[in-house]
C-alpha cells in the first residue's frame, strides 16, 4: 500500500536537515557579525570589521554617535555609550560602573593607520595585550576604577573587552 502522505519518519529526516544547515550556516560568520574575515586591510577571522561614520552623520548601521567624553563599562557587558564622538586632543574616560572587571583593548587593524596604539595596561598592541590578559588579568580595569586615554589622530577607533568579546561588548570613538 502506498500512500501521498509523508511518514513521519520522511518528516523528521526533512526537518532535521533544515535545523542541521542553519545551524552551519550560522556557524560561518565572523564574529561581529560580519562574513567578510578581514575587511581587505589584514585583519584576523576574529576581529569584527570596523563600522566609519563616513560623513559625520550616523553611521552606514543606522546607529547614532553621541558627543561625550564618558564611557560607561556595564554589568550587562556593554559600554555605555557603545559609539560616542569627540574632538581632536580629548581624553576620554571609560569608567567601570559594575561589578566585574573589563578592559578597553583596541583592535590593531581597527585604529586610523597613523595613530598610537591604546589598550588598559598600556600594551603597545592587540597580542601583547591579550597575551598579559590571559597570564594574569593584566589590562583588567576592576570594579568602581578608571582608565583614560586621550585621542589625538583623527578617524574612527574600534575597541573590546578582551573577557567578554564574544558577548558583543565592542566599542567605537570617532575622533573629529
Amino acid at each position: 500500500m502506498t500512500s501521498t502522505d509523508p511518514s513521519r519518519r520522511q518528516v523528521l529526516r526533512v526537518a532535521g536537515a533544515a535545523v542541521a544547515g542553519g545551524a552551519v550556516a550560522g556557524c560561518s560568520a565572523a564574529p561581529g557579525g560580519s562574513s567578510d574575515s578581514d575587511g581587505g586591510d589584514g585583519g584576523s577571522e576574529d576581529t569584527p570589521t570596523p563600522t566609519p561614520s563616513g560623513d559625520g552623520g550616523d553611521d552606514s548601521s543606522g546607529e547614532e554617535w553621541t558627543e561625550t567624553d564618558t564611557v560607561e563599562m556595564t554589568d550587562e557587558l556593554g559600554y555605555e555609550p557603545e559609539r560616542i564622538r569627540v574632538e581632536a586632543g580629548t581624553t576620554v574616560t571609560f569608567d567601570n560602573v559594575g561589578s566585574i572587571g573589563h578592559t578597553v583593548t583596541a583592535y590593531d587593524d581597527g585604529i586610523p593607520d597613523d595613530a598610537e596604539y591604546f589598550a588598559s595596561g598600556d600594551f603597545d598592541s592587540q597580542d601583547a595585550a591579550s597575551e598579559a590578559y590571559s597570564e594574569d588579568q593584566s589590562g583588567n580595569v576592576p570594579a568602581g576604577e578608571t582608565y583614560e586615554y586621550t585621542f589625538e589622530t583623527e578617524g574612527t577607533y574600534e575597541y573590546y573587552c578582551i573577557p567578554h568579546e564574544l558577548n558583543g561588548m565592542v566599542g567605537y570613538v570617532e575622533v573629529v
